[in-house]
């Protein structure tokens, strides 16, 4: 019971806050969960996430966004597109999640955006801050995110299906 608990209050929104953070990489990450059957999704609406065209897909649209976020035209995720794409993806994964919890896919979008959007505007703002007031290079914060979406992501899932 404690280990379902904690699978609702902490990995959906943590799922969600790598959304915000990088919108595509926990979809990566769980559509991977799913193909090696880690994530019990067979037989569901969400089983299109374990097929493996999906996980590579997702894979390279994931790969392309870490490459695109280091660049100097791409926009702030807390603008209205990215930041909306930010909460569809984030409400995706968690209803996805839920569905593996075999619980109500409402309460999995809606801990998932709130989530999502607690980490899109908290990322921008400490991204900002460590980059304008502490004077670090802006790449080498997105590199760090970087690498806490991925670990994040991977261990909200490992809590979702262990």
């Amino acid at each position: 019971m404690a280990v379902e608990m904690m699978a609702w209050m902490l990995a959906i929104p943590l799922l969600g806050l790598t959304t915000g953070l990088r919108s595509m990489t926990p979809m990566a990450v769980m559509c991977w969960y799913a193909y090696f059957g880690w994530l019990p999704v067979a037989g569901t609406w969400a089983e299109w996430t374990g097929w493996l065209w999906v996980a590579i897909v997702w894979t390279l649209l994931a790969l392309a966004e870490l490459v695109a976020d280091k660049m100097p035209w791409m926009g702030d995720r807390v603008s209205r597109g990215p930041l909306l794409w930010r909460l569809a993806l984030g409400g995706l994964a968690g209803a996805i999640a839920a569905t593996a919890l075999v619980g109500p896919g409402i309460e999995g979008v809606v801990l998932a955006v709130i989530g999502a959007l607690l980490g899109a505007f908290a990322g921008f703002m400490i991204r900002r801050d460590l980059v304008e007031k502490i004077g670090f290079k802006d790449w080498h914060i997105a590199v760090v995110e970087d690498v806490f979406a991925i670990a994040a992501a991977g261990f909200a899932l490992h809590v979702i299906t262990d």
